[in-house]
């Protein structure tokens, strides 16, 4: 059957680099059945680590494309490539989340649902607090994944059932 998950990337003392935990934390407070919520440093082997075996991955991180903060895309990685990192920056990892989804793609690691939601920072430093942008943009996605989980989209967009409820992370961090 494999699993459901929401797999939220960041740093948790890198300034917004720790929205993906924020929308983690929004997530569990609404305790969605069938699905886990996964923290994770972003660290490819990691991220490659946590979607194996799943049938349906909702990932979360944040970005540094140039738009306002908090601002929110979402993308179907079996429909589109996100800009890479080096090249548009929609993720603040270096070797890391892009790597870890081209080499999920190649191998035919990549779950049969596979959605990505970024969310656009303002700053990564040292121990700051999440800027009020990413607290924002960290709230609309949390609505926007609960919203896929209830079934809320539109024609042909990929769906994720529920049907019970685990938390775990990915790695000790």
């Amino acid at each position: 059957m494999g699993r459901r998950l929401a797999l939220c990337v960041g740093n948790p003392d890198r300034g917004d680099d720790a929205v993906g935990r924020r929308v983690a934390a929004l997530l569990e407070e609404s305790a969605i059945a069938g699905f886990e919520v996964v923290r994770c440093c972003g660290e490819a082997t990691a991220v490659l680590d946590a979607l194996e075996g799943a049938r349906a991955a909702i990932i979360v991180d944040a970005a540094l494309s140039g738009a306002p903060p908090g601002t929110v895309r979402r993308f179907d990685l079996h429909a589109e490539r996100p800009p890479l990192a080096k090249e548009r920056g929609w993720s603040s990892h270096g070797f890391g989340l892009a790597e870890a989804i081209d080499l999920a793609r190649a191998l035919g690691g990549l779950p049969p649902v596979c959605v990505l939601f970024t969310i656009e920072a303002e700053s990564f430093a040292p121990g700051a607090p999440l800027s009020t942008g990413a607290q924002a943009g960290a709230a609309e996605a949390a609505r926007s994944i609960l919203a896929e989980l209830a079934g809320d989209l539109g024609p042909g967009e990929p769906r994720f059932s529920t049907d019970g409820k685990s938390r775990r992370a990915c790695r000790k961090e």
